[in-house]
């Protein structure tokens, strides 16, 4: 994740011009850089504290001299490098993949084919090393980055030649707990065998998402390294015999690399068929990154003075696997591969450097796009889009300028997208509702469906509502206005390349269907498409997205106290997939397969003298397993998304307290709520409020890297730097 530069970053390191940080932590800063040729790579350097350290000096050269070692194919190639210099630094190639722990924390274990890809591949990383008689000594999943072409091993601060004690006291175990050797652990020699014993953790971990040790206290780790049998649950049955093996708290019992590699992949393939789509497209947006970022610098703290940086620029997601090796390969000739591998290079205690001063800083603000507050603003291909009056705008997210605008529409809050297209209901001539694609210079792309001419709805009064866009088609529904009951309604889904209907149904399971003023949102999850909504009460509706068949219905909670639904469209409908999240009079996780009431939280928490009915929990937002909601109270409540429990809550100031609307928003810092005064921030750490960004915000979202917020208020948008 390329971040701005500081005020006081340098500009050049060397020859090298300074692009973005990638990292910074307790003993460096690696930046994103450019030699004067072009190649860009992830430049490292050491904090002047640190580099009158004559120890960590020899120890920052072995590094160097490590990963020239291991080269290009299997590690981040070393492309320039100065030890001796006032300000050491170490200029490598930049690669193209996600380091392997935020890879399975993100989407989850790898397939068998992928686990075993990565460890043949990491074999001949180890027994390149191996044969210049050096042990890295410390391989875990955060050193191990996933590319196109194959894993490389990176972070070589503690890689030592074989025998070679100078930096080690004897007696000490270096390197991580979790993922050390029971010799290491004892503080004997590192050999071979023990970086052969790191490998299997590191599949194990790869497989599951666990590592074959736990976690837990660093002394509990290194006793059960050394004592323990490993844990290989959920281990394929497969692989468990081949990891046990290579386990075995024997160094002689372990295999070694090359016959390790041979049980592991036969070598047919490329590595890249190996890997699933949802790394490809991590790996395409950063391969995408590295040519449309924008070179910008933040100002100085506002008591230095400065003015509003320019915000990052949102990226186009979804890559083919040809066009990402396309994009990949140039950067490998052009740009030089890169990625994340610098972000690790001094250890786990990165963090960014300078978040404190830049909490919800104001990036941009537009008050000429006279943004209605009554729509969240959306992202579509590299702009922000918002709703004028009659229109919709495209905003430039580094600038906030205007870029384009559509033509009057009829229904301006009748718009839905995928992240690629605007779909919108227009009359035409004949007084005909068509639904239409936008192109992104604001004219009408085509026509996908005339809605007189759908099947049962033969009417020139056709009343209809834009759902939710996903997977190539547009839902919607639509009815005649005379008589607007469950048979003159029906739920639509049309192709968005050919706009043929893919199917309609008539809503008869719903008592009184109304899809006018916005009040009905939805969702494809999977194959199920959720539709939910009402003016009285939460009804939630399913149907099968590729069928229309109706699934289940069910009637939720009251919000007596509210106009509409505090969920307005799709997007903001929490869930993981298996389960939604919803709030109302109780906040409750649903199954979405088939309606079940998996665990609700509220029915005995204190709302004062608000009654039984009315609304106690905004719409929830959920990131990493739990569940986050802006409560009646005042108070942000988070929960465990498996149980519902309350793992705590953070008081929100009695000037500033929540609006019960659309959810929060959960960056890596901080989370940010929107109050009745401005919009708040709790520290995730902390789990306390820290601030309020004015003035009020009635709509917002964040942009997908999650780098600003956007947000509508008082015919203003404004973007805002979020942690």
């Amino acid at each position: 994740m390329l971040e701005p530069l500081l005020h006081d970053d340098p500009h050049t390191t060397a020859s090298y011009r300074l692009i973005a940080r990638l990292g910074s932590g307790g003993m460096g800063t690696v930046y994103l850089a450019r030699s004067p040729g072009g190649r860009t790579v992830a430049l490292k350097t050491v904090h002047a504290r640190i580099a009158a350290d004559t120890t960590f000096r020899t120890r920052f050269r072995l590094e160097a001299d490590a990963a020239r070692v291991i080269g290009g194919r299997h590690g981040a190639q070393v492309f320039d490098a100065d030890p001796l210099a006032e300000t050491p630094w170490l200029a490598t190639e930049y690669v193209l993949g996600p380091p392997l722990d935020e890879a399975v924390a993100r989407h989850g274990p790898l397939p068998e084919t992928a686990v075993r890809a990565v460890g043949a591949a990491l074999c001949g990383a180890l027994g390149q090393l191996h044969s210049s008689d050096v042990v890295h000594r410390d391989l875990k999943p955060s050193n191990v980055m996933l590319s196109a072409y194959g894993p490389k091993v990176i972070d070589f601060g503690i890689a030592r030649a074989l025998g070679d004690d100078r930096l080690t006291r004897t007696g000490t175990a270096a390197g991580t707990p979790a993922y050390m050797s029971p010799e290491q652990a004892g503080g004997q020699e590192q050999t071979p065998a023990g970086d052969v014993f790191a490998l299997a953790g590191v599949l194990v971990f790869a497989a599951t998402g666990h590592g074959p040790f736990g976690g837990g206290q660093a002394a509990d780790l290194i006793y059960r390294v050394r004592y323990a049998d490993p844990d290989l649950t959920g281990v394929p049955s497969s692989l468990a015999p081949l990891l046990t093996r290579c386990l075995a708290k024997d160094p002689s019992a372990r295999p070694g690399t090359a016959e390790l590699a041979r049980e592991l992949h036969d070598g047919h393939g490329q590595f890249v068929d190996h890997l699933p789509a949802e790394l490809l497209a991590v790996i395409g947006r950063l391969a995408a990154e590295v040519w449309q970022y924008r070179p910008h610098r933040l100002p100085a703290p506002p008591e230095r003075a400065g003015t509003a940086p320019e915000a990052p620029t949102p990226r186009r997601t979804g890559m083919s696997r040809r066009r990402l090796l396309t994009v990949a390969g140039l950067s490998v000739a052009g740009v030089g591969a890169g990625g994340w591998a610098g972000m690790r290079l001094f250890g786990e205690g990165a963090s960014r450097a300078g978040s404190t001063h830049r909490l919800m800083q104001t990036l941009w603000t537009n008050d000429t796009a006279s943004a209605q507050d009554h729509t969240t603003p959306f992202f579509v291909a590299d702009a922000v889009v918002v709703a004028d009056v009659f229109r919709l705008v495209g905003l430039d997210p580094a600038t906030g300028k205007g870029s384009w605008f559509t033509m009057p529409l009829t229904l301006p809050d009748q718009i839905t997208s995928d992240g690629s297209a605007i779909y919108c209901f227009l009359r035409d001539s004949k007084d005909r509702l068509a639904l239409l694609t936008l192109d992104e210079v604001g004219g009408s792309d085509r026509t996908l469906v005339t809605l007189p001419d759908v099947k049962a709805l033969g009417s020139s009064t056709t009343a209809a509502a834009l759902l939710h866009a996903s997977g190539g088609t547009v839902f919607f529904t639509a009815g005649r206005e005379a008589g607007l009951n469950g048979q003159d309604w029906h739920l639509l889904a049309a192709n968005t390349s050919s706009g043929s209907i893919r199917w309609q149904t008539p809503l008869t399971h719903m008592h009184e269907p109304s899809f006018e003023g916005g009040a009905w949102f939805a969702k494809a999850i999977g194959h199920v498409l959720v539709l939910g909504g009402g003016f009285s009460q939460l009804e939630l509706h399913a149907h099968d997205s590729r069928s229309g068949k109706h699934l289940w219905s069910k009637e939720v909670s009251d919000w007596k106290d509210e106009i509409i639904s505090p969920v307005r469209n799709g997007t903001e409908l929490a869930e993981d997939g298996e389960k939604m999240y919803v709030g109302a009079g109780l906040l409750q996780a649903i199954r979405v397969s088939d309606g079940t009431v998996l665990w609700e939280f509220g029915s005995f928490r204190d709302f004062g003298d608000a009654t039984q009915f009315a609304t106690h929990y905004g719409a929830p937002a959920i990131r990493e397993g739990v569940v986050y909601a802006a409560e009646l109270t005042g108070a942000i409540v988070a929960l465990d998304a498996a149980r519902g429990e309350l793992l705590w809550e953070a008081p929100t100031p009695k000037e500033n307290p929540p609006v019960l609307a659309g959810p929060p928003v959960v960056g890596k810092t901080h989370l940010y709520y929107g109050g009745t005064t401005g919009l708040g921030a709790i520290d995730l750490r902390t789990r306390k409020y820290v601030r309020t960004q004015a003035p009020r915000l009635e709509r917002f979202a964040a942009d997908p890297d999650q780098r600003m917020i956007i947000g509508v208020g008082k015919e203003r948008v404004t973007a805002l730097h979020m942690e």
